[in-house]
């Protein structure tokens, strides 16, 4: 009985040493360590010991997303947000030990002064004056609003207030460090000195170029103890690399013949049956058919109706012969043309100016587009007519009208438009029948044209030379693979996956195949860009799966702008975060750093004597002269800046030769013959304001240096 109650009394131990033993059963102990560490499942980051929590962090990449749309990526978005929140938290912490408190009326009083609020006429009085109060309940609207459910004008509106406080904290912490950033009197001379010291004397230059490249050799453990040895300037990145096979999905042969026999066949009418007729029915050809907005539209046609005008050279090569020297109602092609075929019918001729100059006044009425008029469409047109006979005749009356009725751009231009091209005119975004009457009428005509945006007077001023133009109906068809071409390009895609499952290396099945071995280098943890296959992240994020291997392989789909395809991928290589990589940028900075040393160790053996002349004999080069030479100026006549040579001179003692200076651009030997200090001033504080101002303009840098020394894990990686 003593144990049963020693059991009752740890039911719930054992329970859970049952539940364990099972949940060990099921899982490898990878796993189960996953279990006991999954406090970090929910971080998305850490900065400073202040945890970035995964489901907040998720929300935030959503409204960014939802702001921007399509104009920004996943990756994007997510390291935008990582930005704005890693800025925020480490600006907190500075903040709360500054003592920096940006209360509600200080953002309030930002938000006021902002220019798109001022200028919004959402809130302004009748005179046209920003009025606080309409704000105020524009505000309380949108919170009206998000109690409703409809939270995202609410939530915009937070945003945007927590932008503005961000800004307002920033910019005091910012301003009470630039307080604290000065120069003492001494520093002050002391720059004044070295600005204004003038240096002068003899040299002997061994430029680094007289030793050919070939004669020195770097390599890469060189370079890369270089790069150990430098960790700050090369901070060493978890690094993936891989080599793929690409196969595009595109059209066969067959399959462009195939989709031309079709676009053959709407030429002329044909006969079909009809479910819905339960007979044979006849179909107008685009050759016979006369309402061809109905008959692009009833046929699928991948292009519309185009109303423009067209010059024999906008017209497709393939058929702008055929076409100006046609007549109207022929049909040409099929001709392909930007991955489509078409056929075309000649509906209209014209002689036509490339460009119209022209001017109007309107008279908009209610229910046209962009009114506020409370005109009738009679009135409006009794009103235009009026217009009309007081302007028909008198250029300076039509000006001078126009300045005061129109309300558009045109206003105070005498209703002038300006000039319009034919391209212009004729496309979706410009009146139709404006463009019709300015293009179809000779200069100097006007008259009075209903438009979508009300009765208009308009005159033409001026325009370009006449050109035959054409005006088409163009039927098209895309030229798309068809499902058996899309089989046969994914079944060579997973062969291709399965030989190098089978262990057969990438170049062999490329060689075997007649493919092509592309490869992408040193890709980062949270890279987003394969180069050659654009935004795949998907491909990246599978090369750093944990249990990735070199050698492993898969198969993607991938889609390249409107084009999809396969990828068929090897991960070829892979590094650490504590493990260095060179790439090729690395080695382009410090190889030519290298040679330099070691051409300098090649040099060196030739600087021998105790005069500059005897120097320069031995190193068949000769002396020369270097004058006016200052520390803010470090210039070296006929070599260029030599920084350390220039501060060197600043030290030595004088007519004495110096040792070996390495510069940048070769071997110096210096003797320094004269040393002019500037005369000295009675007061510095001129020099020393400079440097204040210099060490406050560079405030700027502020957030990179906290940056630099914030305690910052970033675990993105892991979600997205």
């Amino acid at each position: 009985m003593a144990i049963l109650s020693k059991i009752r009394d740890r039911s719930m131990f054992l329970i859970l040493i049952v539940g364990l033993a099972l949940f060990a059963f099921v899982l490898n102990p990878s796993s189960i360590q996953r279990f006991f560490s999954a406090s970090k499942t929910n971080e998305v980051g850490e900065v400073n010991g202040e945890v970035i929590g995964r489901e907040d962090f998720a929300s935030q990449v959503e409204n960014y997303r939802s702001r921007y749309g399509s104009r920004v990526s996943q990756m994007q978005a997510v390291n935008a947000v990582w930005n704005s929140t890693v800025s925020e938290k480490i600006f907190q912490n500075q903040l709360e030990e500054a003592g920096i408190v940006v209360g509600e009326k200080d953002i309030w009083d930002a938000m006021v002064a902002m220019p798109e609020i001022q200028k919004s006429p959402l809130f302004k009085n009748k005179a046209g004056l920003f009025d606080e109060d309409k704000l105020k309940e524009y505000v309380a609207t949108l919170e009206d609003d998000a109690k409703a459910g409809n939270t995202q004008g609410w939530a915009n509106w937070l945003n945007t207030e927590k932008q503005i406080k961000q800004n307002l904290e920033r910019q005091a912490y910012t301003t009470l460090v630039g307080a604290g950033l000065g120069a003492s009197l001494k520093e002050a001379e002391r720059d004044y000195v070295f600005s204004n010291q003038s240096l002068s004397g003899n040299y002997v230059f061994m430029p680094y170029s007289n030793i050919a490249d070939s004669l020195v050799t770097v390599t890469k453990k060189e370079i890369l103890n270089y790069v150990k040895e430098n960790p700050n300037t090369f901070k060493p990145e978890a690094t993936r690399s891989i080599q793929y096979l690409k196969f595009d999905i595109v059209p066969s042969v067959a399959d462009e013949e195939a989709v031309k026999a079709e676009v053959a066949s709407y030429i002329n009418d044909k006969e079909e049956y009809s479910n819905a007729a339960k007979s044979i029915i006849k179909i107008n050809g685009l050759k016979n058919a006369t309402k061809y907005e109905d008959f692009l539209v009833e046929n699928k046609s991948d292009v519309l109706v185009d109303n423009s005008y067209k010059y024999q050279n906008q017209v497709s090569k393939e058929v702008s012969d055929a076409v100006f020297s046609g007549k109207v109602g022929d049909v040409f092609g099929p001709y392909k043309e930007n991955g489509l075929y078409k056929i075309s019918k000649l509906v209209e001729v014209i002689q036509i100016p490339d460009s119209v100059k022209s001017s109007h006044i309107i008279v908009p009425y209610k229910g046209a587009t962009r009114s506020t008029s409370i005109k009738t469409p009679e009135e409006a047109k009794k009103t235009a007519d009026s217009i009309y006979n007081l302007v028909k005749n008198s250029d300076t009356k039509f000006k001078e009208i126009a300045d005061k009725v129109n309300s558009d751009g045109t206003k105070g231009k005498g209703g002038s438009i300006g000039w319009v091209t034919k391209n212009q005119a004729f496309s979706a975004s410009f009146d139709k029948d404006f463009a019709k009457f300015i293009f179809k009428n000779k200069t100097g005509s006007i008259k009075v044209v209903k438009t979508a945006f009300g009765y208009h007077v308009i005159k033409i001023n001026e325009q370009t030379k006449l050109n035959k133009a054409v005006k088409l109906v163009t039927f098209a068809r895309s030229i798309e693979p068809s499902e058996d071409t899309e089989n046969l390009i994914f079944q060579k895609a997973e062969t291709a996956a399965s030989k190098l499952v089978d262990g057969n290396k990438i170049d062999e099945v490329a060689k075997a195949d007649g493919y092509k071995v592309q490869s992408a280098v040193n890709l980062k943890v949270l890279s987003e860009n394969v180069p050659g296959l654009g935004a795949q992240r998907q491909i990246v994020t599978w090369s750093y799966k944990p249990e990735r291997e070199i050698s492993n392989s898969k198969r993607f789909d991938i889609n390249i702008g409107d084009k999809r395809g396969y990828a068929v991928v090897v991960l070829t290589g892979r590094t650490s975060a504590d493990e260095i990589s060179l790439n090729t940028s690395i080695i382009a900075k410090v190889r030519p750093l290298l040679m330099n040393k070691k051409k300098a160790a090649l040099l060196k053996d030739k600087v021998k004597g105790n005069t500059l002349v005897e120097i320069a004999k031995n190193a068949t080069t000769a002396v020369r002269t270097a004058n006016s030479v200052s520390l803010s100026s470090p210039l070296i006549s006929g070599v260029g800046n030599e920084p350390a040579v220039a501060g060197a001179m600043s030290t030595l003692t004088l007519n004495k030769v110096s040792s070996v200076i390495e510069g940048t651009k070769g071997l110096f030997v210096v003797e320094v013959t004269k040393r002019e200090n500037p005369i000295k001033l009675d007061n510095y504080n001129g020099f020393r304001n400079n440097i204040s101002k210099k060490l406050q303009g560079r405030s700027y840098q502020l957030y990179q240096v906290l940056q630099d020394n914030a305690d910052i894990k970033d675990y993105r990686a892991k979600f997205f």
